[in-house]
Order: C-alpha cells, then structure tokens, then sequence
C-alpha cells in the first residue's frame, strides 16, 4: 500500500504535504499554460487554420496564456504561495473552462480538431481548478 493512499490527491500530487501539493499543482498549470500560449504564439497561423480559429485571436490568447502562465509559474515557486492570487488562479481558470464552452457553442465556427480541442482544453483547465482549489482547502484545514 502506497504512503499517499490516504486521499487521491495526495497520490496524484505524490506529496502528504498540503503546502507542496499545492505548489505541484500550480507549476503543473504554469507549465501547460505557458506551453499552450507559446504553440499558440509560435505557430498561429497552421495552428489556427488546424483549429478552425483566428489567427489574429489564437495570438492574442497565446500572449495572454504565456503571460498567464509565467504568473501561475511565479505562484508556484513561492515557499507559500498567497491565498489571494491562488483563489485568483482558481477562479480564471474555472472561467477559463466556462467560457471556452460558451464561445463553442455560442461564437466561433472551429474546425472538427477545433471541436475536440477547445472542449479538451477546458476540461484540462477546469481539472487545474479543481485540484488547486482541492488542495488550497486541504492545506487550510
């Protein structure tokens, strides 16, 4: 029986430590934040056309992700990261996976990869949401 088996998150963050699952937690969503916004700074233009998306709009949420993710990255390498900016993270990264499924169905016209990609990214990001805000609760009780 595996010492992290007390909680799922616990197993999942490989850490008893509320503090140091949540800094795993936030540094896993800077890195594939920051990643997504790089490709989608990159690479715009085939990715956009892949997707089904703007071009124009695939760079400017590729600056705001890289940014974004540098920020959620800053979080994560405090000894402590702050509540504050943590509920922050937690709270745009649950609007994040909202508003992808309201632009889906309610304004853009991706491409069948489009369809698929931007439900699995919320997904991911709602996932982020959810672990942080899992373990932000753990580590205050």
């Amino acid at each position: 029986m595996s010492t992290y088996s007390v909680h799922p998150l616990n197993a999942l963050a490989r850490t008893n430590d509320a503090k140091t699952m949540l800094r795993r937690f936030l540094a896993l969503d800077a890195v594939v934040t920051t990643g997504n916004g790089l490709a989608y700074v990159a690479a715009s233009g085939p990715l956009g056309r892949f997707l089904g998306i703007d071009t124009g709009l695939l760079l400017a949420l590729g600056v705001f992700l890289t940014l974004y993710g540098v920020g959620v990255g800053y979080l994560a390498s405090r000894k402590s990261p702050p509540t504050l900016p943590v509920r922050g993270v937690i709270e745009a990264n649950a609007a994040w996976a909202v508003l992808s499924v309201v632009a889906l169905v309610a304004w853009l016209s991706p491409s069948t990869a489009g369809a698929v990609w931007i439900p699995l990214q919320a997904l991911t990001v709602g996932g982020f949401a959810a672990l942080q805000y899992a373990a932000l609760r753990s580590l205050r009780a």
